[in-house]
């Protein structure tokens, strides 16, 4: 049995430096009632929520409900890594789709901690170390500030020898997320900056990543309401938002086997949920309006356009240069600001994003809103890994 599902209410809020933000159950909450508000339900109407984050305690999302509400339903707790959010809202979706329930809530947060990530626990094997390997062979540079820098950078570095792509190619990406996230009041960076300050900012990496390439760590909250069609007829809910395809997937061996960073981190994750989404909803990449991809490294934007199948592998960069990527062009890639200037807090990215898209779609967007945006397409990267693509659809 499969139903169709829609997004009835959406919730996030602000994005702030780590330090400056509510705990994680506080923000968790607080994002919560505000889907629940905007989808107009309550608490009690929800059969089975899926909470996600990546850095707390077991049942964290049930000290963020609680403030909600204690009604006994089943409360999931989810972690895949930066792709957390995301794969919350999946099993939401499952849950509805099958018949299970009919209003499912995704919610992801997390408080972050400042500086570059690292594993909470050292003590025993990590879970990248299949991909850590590969690094170590392809890349070296231990002596790099984090391992996301040796992997996403050490990717860009991939492409810029494989198809001679620039390093202004990435700093026009960060400019151009600056320009969006200047129109979002949830973003936590909302100054605008150049190409050149891009380049002329602190090199991470000589010639290949400066500071204003990585994404800042953020703390962060977002929720998402999904419903069967049944469930929002009988109670008049919003049908505007047709979750029309979605696909999870993980890692298959040429990511490993390749000796190619740019499949290490995710291409083909990417490319096979992405292809799996299209199918099921009807579309192709010519077809979407609007896109919030994982850019959580400049470098990691370029890539996943190609696996969305935006263009071929090694065209990125002329669809960055043609401006295809904003206002104007072909797509208009994160009008959120995407990660490198929204902010990054991973369990919560995925929801923000599905936030952004469903504005978008319902026209609500405001200095954002992407004209007669009617098919918008949502892409989440967890190395480790996880790659969820979403595409949803306006509906009549």
């Amino acid at each position: 049995m499969t139903r169709k599902t829609f997004v009835a209410g959406v919730g996030m809020i602000q994005f702030k430096k780590p330090g400056t933000s509510d705990a994680y159950d506080q923000m968790g909450a607080q994002a919560v009632r505000k889907a629940l508000e905007d989808a107009g339900l309550s608490y009690t109407d929800v059969q089975q929520a899926y909470a996600g984050y990546v850095y707390g305690d077991s049942t964290s999302g049930q000290k963020a409900l609680y403030h909600v509400g204690m009604t006994g339903i089943p409360v999931i707790n989810v972690n895949n890594n930066c792709a957390t959010g995301s794969t919350a809202l999946f099993l939401a979706r499952q849950a509805v789709q099958s018949g299970a329930v009919d209003c499912a809530l995704a919610v992801g947060f997390e408080q972050m901690n400042p500086g570059a990530l690292k594993s909470a626990f050292p003590d025993r094997p990590p879970a990248l170390e299949r991909a850590n390997k590969v690094v170590d062979r392809l890349v070296g540079r231990n002596d790099l500030p984090s391992n996301a820098i040796r992997q996403f950078a050490g990717a860009g570095m991939s492409h810029m020898k494989k198809y001679g792509t620039r390093l202004e190619t990435f700093a026009k990406i960060r400019a151009k997320a600056s320009r969006h996230a200047a129109r979002n009041p949830l973003a936590v960076f909302r100054n605008e900056v150049t190409t050149e300050d891009v380049m002329n900012a602190p090199m991470l990496w000589d010639g290949v990543l400066t500071r204003l390439m990585a994404c800042p760590p953020t703390c962060g909250a977002a929720a998402t309401i999904v419903v069967s069609e049944e469930f929002a007829k009988k109670r008049g809910l919003r049908t505007d938002v047709l979750i029309a395809g979605q696909s999870l997937t993980t890692d298959r061996p040429g990511s490993f086997e390749s000796d190619d960073m740019i499949r290490v981190v995710g291409f083909e994750v990417s490319q096979l949920a992405a292809r799996q989404a299209y199918e099921q909803a009807g579309v192709g990449p010519q077809d979407v309006d609007v896109i919030e991809l994982h850019d959580c490294f400049a470098q990691n934007e370029l890539i996943t356009m190609e696996a969305l199948g935006l263009c071929a592998e090694g065209d990125g960069p002329k669809l960055v240069e043609d401006g295809d990527n904003t206002y104007g062009g072909k797509w208009v890639v994160n009008p959120s600001g995407g990660l490198l200037s929204k902010g990054h807090p991973l369990g919560a990215t995925g929801l923000a994003q599905i936030y952004e898209l469903t504005h978008q779609l319902r026209g609500t967007a405001e200095q954002r809103q992407v004209s007669n945006a009617r098919i918008a397409l949502q892409h989440n990267l967890g190395l480790g890994g996880a790659g969820v693509v979403t595409v949803l659809k306006k509906a009549a």
